[in-house]
């Protein structure tokens, strides 16, 4: 520990600075092409692929800003997501980034990149950094590259840091695993739903007639049409404050991945709240999360005990009646169909959201119950494995947090 010592970092890094929006429209975002990351893109030490787009090579050459290199670290640095961090993945490379994301790039003669990400993404770091932000931006909080650049940090020798994140690595090597099994368990699932719902190719279709573009027997229905239940959480205004008690209290910003992040980056409420809360929500497990405001079209099934957490004022809550299944819901809002269907529904001036009745107006064709069913049937065992993977996540993750502070402050030598 006596060999530790804080330095400014950016007497450590080659590069600090953010990028830019191009400009052209949609004309310049293509499937596949240079990667466009943004705030969305960048959960505390994890990357989060939902949303990922790409912009054509002509369009990423005239974006003002730094290029995104292997090993770079993605720092939020405005909006709610502000101080989230990651490494960048070598799979989306090459990649650039928009005015909300940071880059910092080491010196790796002084520094370990990784160990800084784990630094920066420890606890006391977190709050220092979102104590920083609060307010700074014109409409919501931010960072400059002159606050990072004057962030102090510790610096062990080169051989400690690397040791620290190669411990701590293995945990986010599981977690990586894991993540990468659930991708291909929901991409399955959802080739499933396009198959049987989008293309029409679900059993028996060869011998079904097809009337005016739809299956003989199928009906059209809205989203209000198979659900007992669609609303949101409760801001806080004049209700409840922000910070008092233990129980989360989950925003847009806690979704990610098609799951929940029941962390330290949850605002938390007392049970007082809770209760107002609850009123308004009546959250249950089985019930589908769908995030209304900012970042459109997030989506979560809730699988987990409801008794110590809630949503807020931007997160729809969705129950199923007997029409359908909840599986075949959550499937349906993560549908392309769906999802663009609220971008070009969202209204808004500084910051868009999709309104109720317009969510609960959303049509397609429903299906007669007995399809759902058979559908539901072949999709549960791969929704369970997902959920138990979460599982598994949320244990690593835990142990893992549990260990970076005590790494980071020395009070573990190794």
């Amino acid at each position: 520990m006596s060999e530790w010592k804080k330095v400014k970092l950016g007497d450590y890094c080659l590069k600090i600075g953010s990028g830019s929006t191009p400009k052209g429209g949609s004309t310049v975002y293509v499937e596949s092409g240079t990667s466009f990351i943004r705030s969305q893109n960048v959960y505390n030490l994890s990357f989060d692929y939902n949303g990922l787009t790409h912009i054509t090579e002509e369009a990423a050459n005239k974006l003002k800003g730094v290029t995104v290199f292997d090993e770079d670290i993605l720092l939020n640095i405005t909006g709610d997501s502000v101080a989230r961090t990651c490494i960048v993945p070598n799979d989306v490379l090459p990649a650039r980034v928009n005015q909300h994301v940071a880059i910092v790039r080491v010196d790796r003669k002084k520094m370990n990149g990784r160990f800084l990400n784990y630094y920066l993404a420890s606890p006391r770091m977190q709050a220092y950094m979102l104590s920083l932000a609060v307010g700074k931006g014109a409409s919501r909080n931010a960072m400059t590259k002159q606050m990072i650049e004057n962030f102090e940090v510790p610096c062990p020798p080169l051989d400690t840091q690397q040791r620290i994140a190669t411990i701590l690595s293995r945990y986010d090597s599981l977690i990586e695993n894991y993540q990468k099994q659930i991708k291909l368990l929901e991409e399955s699932a959802q080739r499933l739903y396009k198959e049987w719902f989008i293309d029409l190719r679900f059993p028996g279709h060869e011998n079904t007639k097809i009337v005016n573009g739809v299956p003989e027997g199928w009906e059209k229905k809205t989203i209000d049409d198979v659900t007992c239940k669609v609303t949101t959480g409760l801001n806080p205004r004049k209700n409840f404050v922000l910070g008092k008690g233990s129980n989360y209290y989950v925003t847009i910003k806690n979704m990610a991945d098609n799951t929940l992040f029941l962390d330290d980056r949850c605002d938390r409420v007392d049970n007082e709240a809770l209760e107002k809360i609850n009123k308004r929500s009546d959250l249950k497990i089985g019930d589908i999360l769908f995030s209304g405001i900012g970042t459109i079209g997030r989506v979560a099934l809730v699988d987990i005990p409801t008794n110590n957490w809630n949503v807020s004022e931007s997160v729809f809550t969705l129950r199923v009646n007997d029409i359908v299944t909840k599986e075949f819901l959550y499937l349906m809002l993560l549908s392309p169909n769906m999802q663009n269907y609220c971008q070009s529904n969202a209204h808004g001036a500084a910051q868009k959201g999709i309104r109720m009745a317009d969510l609960k107006a959303y049509s397609f064709n429903l299906p007669p119950f007995g399809v759902i069913q058979k559908f539901t049937n072949l999709v549960t065992p791969t929704i369970k494995k997902v959920s138990s993977i979460r599982n598994q996540i949320r244990l690593l993750t835990e142990a893992r947090d549990r260990l970076l502070p005590k790494l980071m402050s020395g009070e573990i030598e190794i």
